[in-house]
């Protein structure tokens, strides 16, 4: 019988203490192998929500796994904080919504996942990192807020290229006429020209594609410059 190597016994004992509690824990745990984000480790609670086994999930390729469970249009916000996080090597975990496919459903369902690095080689630098994961309940009292915020990301997404259109005086203005400023209000703030201000109400409602106040505040809000 060969024996695993020494790296090999040590990452089987790090996942072994997380799989003593995991199931004890309200969240889905999940571990990954740096540095191709190997899927090693899922809670046997999140297993039963993708309706698989750890066998079957570890044999997926790491393209495979999240294009059948994540929404691709997520990974573009969060993809990039979880590369930061490796290559600065901190021990701060990053916060992040994600959407995913449970229980053999069409629909996607959020999730809010924080992630950090449960393990480092011998060189110090990230060999395993850790998820949990929180299904947002509707049945909360805190999802009116939270189904805002997860709107305001998606809206954040689709518009993005929109809303880098506008200047730094743009989003200036774009915020106090959300806040319901004329344009001599917002000239006299300013320091600038009726006019002027006039102008760039005008650019504004043009880059956004938007006329309505409506409209206009769900990019700031989204935006947070309210």
């Amino acid at each position: 019988m060969n024996k695993l190597p020494d790296l090999e016994l040590k990452i089987q004992a790090e996942i072994d203490k997380i799989h003593a509690v995991a199931n004890l824990l309200p969240g889905v745990t999940i571990i990954h192998r740096m540095p191709d984000f190997k899927l090693e480790y899922m809670s046997q609670n999140g297993l039963n929500q993708l309706g698989i086994t750890l066998a079957e999930l570890r044999s997926y390729s790491t393209p495979d796994y999240t294009a059948k469970y994540f929404n691709p249009e997520d990974a573009e916000t969060y993809v990039p904080k979880v590369k930061d996080m490796v290559e600065r090597n901190t021990d701060n975990d990053i916060t992040f919504f994600q959407q995913v496919k449970i229980n053999n459903s069409p629909d996607w369902v959020w999730h809010l996942s924080t992630m950090k690095i449960l393990m480092r080689n011998d060189e110090g630098l990230p060999l395993l990192v850790i998820n949990m994961a929180f299904k947002v309940d509707p049945i909360q009292h805190v999802t009116a807020k939270v189904e805002r915020m997860l709107e305001e990301n998606i809206f954040l997404r689709k518009n993005f290229g929109k809303f880098s259109n506008l200047t730094k005086r743009e989003c200036e203005i774009l915020r106090l006429m959300v806040l319901g400023k004329s344009s001599p209000e917002i000239a006299s703030q300013l320091f600038i020209a009726a006019g002027t201000v006039d102008t760039h109400r005008k650019n504004i409602k043009h880059k956004l594609g938007a006329n309505s106040s409506f409209e206009l505040s769900q990019y700031a809000r989204a935006f947070d410059l309210i």
